[in-house]
């Protein structure tokens, strides 16, 4: 196969990766904006509703490895109809959960549920398989961007979902459930219809005779033990594993504490909701460009700069004041686009720097660790923001950043 159809092939995978996105992003946040609620509900404890996210970040978590080792010996659709079809199971038990009314056995449903977070971090990887050299970041952060839409769409659909379902003769709460089980359905379908041939098993039929992947290589591509070899030897992937994991670390733990230290200074929930929106836009609106920039001045250089723009944020939202609200709102916008930085340049780092069989090991490991960062840093805030305050959560953030950023800036080659 020559290279022009190459390039034919990976922008096919390119679109089927981002309307799989769209869709299963929007089946994540219709079913996440219920779960603590509903979980509340059926327990009638506010400190047991909050497990209901932890349940999904540890589902993701989970199966990141999993994810990674069947796309190692199968290829890419293998990996995510494992994610996306742990999610759909997920969402069936949850559905049986709330008809049952069992809150233990929907953290249950949530826990696989997380597959489809899973699910979406390893489609950014599988638009990295055939991308030209310099065009990796570029091809990612389009995958991540499709998120968005899903994700601004799904919240808006709840209602709509849980009036249907009662209509169906559903018990209260169980649509959105059901809807996002619905549309894990319909992006299983594009992946297994649209996927082929599958970019990752496609990219080692024309890799080079010297780096053709052995059946040994394949068969223990998923594996942990072989990820930690790579990583031993691979300062590039090592830095970039760091870099997306303080990246993520410091945007949950500020951005899970934002709403409470809002709340605490007297600001409505819809100017709570105003603030969030605002991060999540910051999140993933920039993502294209964040990914030109890394393709066009380098990776490191647009980690460095997420650095520098996660250690603003962290100092403006460690400064506002009790009404600073605008301050907050720009801290937030900060934090989402240091974020994206340290995510897309990170990744597409991280891809580039490890040999293509070991390639789903370590990106498995990668979102393995961003989970249980991510998980740890909102449990240390709490503790940060309980004992001493929300100014000093921005401090510790700031400081955080601002090491890894200077690191990142000398270790540069």
């Amino acid at each position: 196969m020559d290279r022009g159809e190459i390039v034919t092939v990976q922008r096919r995978t390119l679109a089927v990766l981002s309307l799989a996105q769209i869709t299963s992003g929007a089946g994540v946040a219709v079913a996440l904006a219920l779960s603590s609620l509903v979980v509340g509900k059926l327990s009638g404890s506010v400190a047991i509703s909050g497990l209901a996210g932890t349940a999904s970040v540890l589902g993701a978590a989970l199966l990141a490895l999993p994810t990674a080792r069947a796309s190692g010996r199968g290829g890419r659709r293998a990996g995510l109809t494992l994610a996306y079809g742990s999610a759909l199971l997920g969402c069936l038990i949850a559905v049986i959960a709330i008809t049952a009314g069992s809150w233990s056995l929907l953290l249950a449903g949530l826990v696989l549920f997380g597959g489809a977070s899973a699910g979406n971090l390893a489609s950014r990887y599988s638009a990295t398989d055939l991308s030209a050299p310099g065009h990796s970041a570029r091809h990612l952060s389009w995958v991540v961007w499709a998120v968005t839409i899903g994700s601004v769409a799904g919240p808006n659909l709840v209602e709509p979902a849980d009036r249907l379902a009662r209509r169906a003769g559903l018990v209260p709460d169980a649509g959105p459930f059901v809807l996002s089980l619905l549309t894990f359905a319909i992006a299983l379908g594009i992946l297994m219809a649209g996927l082929r041939p599958d970019p990752l098993l496609l990219a080692r039929s024309v890799a080079p005779a010297t780096s053709a992947v052995s059946p040994a290589a394949a068969r223990t591509g998923g594996t942990l033990r072989a990820a930690w070899q790579v990583l031993r030897t691979t300062p590039a992937a090592s830095r970039a594993l760091v870099a997306i994991a303080v990246s993520h670390t410091a945007m949950v733990s500020v951005m899970s504490m934002t709403p409470i230290h809002l709340d605490h200074n007297g600001a409505t929930y819809s100017v709570i909701g105003i603030v969030i929106s605002t991060h999540i836009a910051g999140m993933y609106a920039l993502s294209p460009v964040v990914g030109w920039l890394a393709d066009r001045i380098g990776r490191v250089r647009v980690l460095v700069l997420g650095m520098v723009l996660l250690l603003a944020a962290a100092v403006l939202a460690g400064t506002a004041g009790p009404h600073g609200v605008a301050q907050v709102s720009a801290a937030l916008a900060l934090l989402g686009v240091g974020w994206s930085c340290g995510l897309i340049s990170g990744s597409a780092m991280l891809s580039e720097a490890v040999p293509l069989e070991r390639r789903p090991a370590v990106q498995g490991l990668s979102d393995l660790l961003m989970n249980v960062c991510g998980a740890t840093g909102t449990l240390v805030a709490g503790a940060i923001v309980g004992t001493l305050s929300y100014g000093a959560l921005g401090t510790v953030v700031a400081v955080m950043v601002t090491i890894t950023g200077g690191w990142l800036a000398l270790r540069q080659t």
